[in-house]
């Protein structure tokens, strides 16, 4: 009987898994407005999930409830560095930037803020990764899944997204040539 409730549950979770990743599409869908410029920042999440496996396997830590609830959390988490600079990227686009330049300068104005963000995240859940006592058992998995999958995707996104972006960012903007 566990091992079909366990079952049932890990399949609720997988079901608010795809669903929280709809979900956060089609929000940066209506922001974008655009279908494929969200599917570039949506890259980041199998990144961090990446990161999580590589960290789960690492540190023996087993598939949980718990680990799935953190997945969910990064879904929504994983994709802010992306949406930070692509949208950088497309207002440097709006004011006339030729695509490689905007894509390369966006990188270069937004890296501290997407470093900086990460960075304190992931301060602030090293005290919960690292307590021992009551609940540990389930505030680490949490707090290690999180850490790892937002670690791994800002990394892999700083590279990947402006190369991505540069490769299916859309078409450079018609300039009007200037009659005389």
């Amino acid at each position: 009987g566990q091992h079909r409730e366990l079952r049932v549950s890990y399949k609720s979770l997988q079901f608010a898994l795809l669903l929280a990743v709809f979900l956060v599409y089609v929000v940066m869908a209506c922001q974008f407005e655009s279908v494929h410029q969200p599917a570039l920042v949506m890259i980041s999440v199998p990144f961090a999930f990446l990161g999580v496996a590589y960290a789960l396997y690492g540190l023996g830590i087993s598939l949980s409830v718990v680990v799935f609830i953190g997945c969910i959390v990064l879904a929504g988490i994983a994709v802010n560095d992306d949406i930070i600079l692509i949208d950088y990227i497309n207002q440097l686009r709006r004011r006339g930037l030729a695509k490689r330049e905007a894509v390369i300068q966006a990188a270069r104005i937004r890296l501290r803020p997407i470093l900086m963000t990460t960075l304190t995240t992931i301060l602030g859940l090293i005290p919960m990764a690292l307590q021992s006592g009551e609940g540990a058992e389930i505030r680490q998995p949490l707090a290690i899944t999180i850490m790892a999958g937002l670690w791994s995707s800002t990394v892999l996104t700083l590279i990947i997204t402006p190369v991505l972006y540069d490769l299916f960012g859309g078409r450079e903007p018609v300039r009007a040539e200037v009659q005389s």
